[in-house]
């Protein structure tokens, strides 16, 4: 009876588990489907195989949208987003997670506030802030906003890992002569790599993919992002979808592929945050 009622389990669970397969991965599929039908096709029967491999759509995609320059645009936002980041909140949360620290309670209620606020909020003081400092059109202060809009998140998040570290590895480095730096560099950040790599993966998807923020603060055409570079590929009064869906798939490919390599670190990293909290 335990035999079929297991067996009956896996099932369930391979069915469901199906599913949910499906339903991530259609989109994908639509997409790279229609990315190479004409634009009549994609209109005709979204859903039906292509008549005619179209592979100009890419090559359209790439100089309509100055992919080779708004890419670069891109990864220098979210390269230095995730340097700024994942240097500034490792060190928060030790602090956070080691040091006696009298209004840590108000601080970390701070933090998890701000996670929930809407940028929408503050983005238009923002605006004016940077209007007046010069930044606007400035790829350098994206990524400043960037840093403090994800950074609350990162070190509640790199928080669980340092308390999960034993204190006795610490106190043993410091007998030994180490200094506070030289514990912090030599002995935590190496345990707490995973969840660095988890941070770093998270803040470099969000700030590829982000719009909002990039399209308000990056207005000249030479300092836009990817994403802004494909939204403005959609015309007022007629579009190329075969062209749009080839641009779409163009960006969202980097990322695919990156999640892909990086997965079972990532699975890794989550997992071990939440050890301990």
């Amino acid at each position: 009876m335990r035999l079929v009622e297991s067996r009956l389990t896996l099932w369930v669970c391979y069915v469901l588990l199906g599913i949910f397969a499906f339903l991530a991965l259609f989109p994908i599929a639509l997409l790279v489907l229609n990315s190479l039908k004409p634009a009549a096709q994609i209109v005709q029967n979204p859903l039906g195989l292509p008549q005619s491999i179209r592979w100009q759509n890419f090559a359209n995609a790439w100089t309509h949208a100055k992919f080779s320059q708004t890419f670069i645009n891109s990864l220098i936002v979210s390269g230095t987003t995730i340097a700024l980041v994942c240097s500034t909140s490792s060190l928060t949360a030790y602090v956070i997670a080691r040091r006696k620290i009298k209004s840590w309670k108000i601080f970390t209620f701070y933090l998890l506030a701000t996670t929930t606020a809407p940028i929408q909020l503050y983005i238009f003081p923002l605006y004016f802030g940077f209007a007046k400092l010069g930044l606007i059109n400035n790829i350098f202060g994206v990524a400043l906003i960037y840093t403090a809009l994800y950074s609350p998140f990162a070190v509640m998040l790199l928080r669980t890992y340092f308390l999960a570290v034993p204190k006795e590895l610490e106190e043993a480095a410091i007998v030994d002569g180490a200094t506070h730096w030289q514990v912090f560099w030599r002995v935590m950040l190496p345990i707490v790599s995973p969840g660095i790599l988890t941070v770093a993966l998270i803040i470099g998807l969000n700030s590829w993919n982000e719009f909002l923020i990039a399209t308000t603060f990056l207005q000249k055409q030479q300092n836009m992002t990817a994403v802004i570079a494909f939204f403005l590929l959609s015309g007022q009064y007629s579009s190329d979808w075969g062209e749009i869906m080839a641009a779409a798939l163009i960006i969202v490919v980097p990322v695919v592929v990156l999640f892909v390599l990086m997965q079972k670190r990532f699975i890794e990293g989550m997992a071990g945050g939440s050890v301990k909290g």
